[in-house]
């Protein structure tokens, strides 16, 4: 296996765990453990390959993880490997703390969908398309009262 072959394969057990750590969709957990157990046991370079336009003939190397590849391989990263690794601002990790709220929503809320303030999650909230996310237990109101008590300043006395 080439040095290449074992830092891919790597990564994408790497993402595989962090991915099951957040609860993602069992499939894509599943996804990414195969291509890694693909790329291990390649006997030729992946670069060789995607320089053929061959990444499609690795078994479990679909559409998607065939970008990530590609995407590796013009950039040496894959930015969602990066983003899954990085934790969150503790400002925006506190967020678990509202209702319906678990630690995976809250990372694909920062990091899918660009929700950094508490402004940009109530609007969301809002918009009514928070609930359209799978995990997210709370009601709408509950957790708009939430978020405009953290708003609020702090007064003492």
């Amino acid at each position: 296996m080439t040095e290449m072959n074992r830092t891919l394969a790597a990564m994408f057990q790497t993402m595989a765990d962090l991915l099951a750590a957040h609860q993602a969709n069992p499939y894509r957990i599943r996804a990414y453990r195969r291509a890694a157990e693909s790329l291990s046991h390649l006997p030729e370079d992946v670069a060789a390959l995607a320089q053929r336009g061959a990444l499609h003939q690795i078994p479990g190397i679909g559409r998607d993880l065939s970008s990530k590849i590609q995407e590796f391989l013009r950039t040496g990263t894959i930015q969602a490997y990066e983003d899954l690794k990085t934790p969150l601002p503790s400002a925006v990790a506190s967020w678990t703390s509202l209702p319906g709220l678990s630690e995976p929503v809250v990372h694909h809320l920062y990091f899918r969908l660009g929700i950094r303030t508490l402004a940009d999650l109530e609007a969301l909230v809002r918009s009514h398309l928070l609930r359209t996310l799978p995990g997210v237990t709370a009601s709408d109101e509950a957790l708009l009262t939430a978020i405009r008590a953290r708003q609020r300043p702090h007064l003492t006395p």
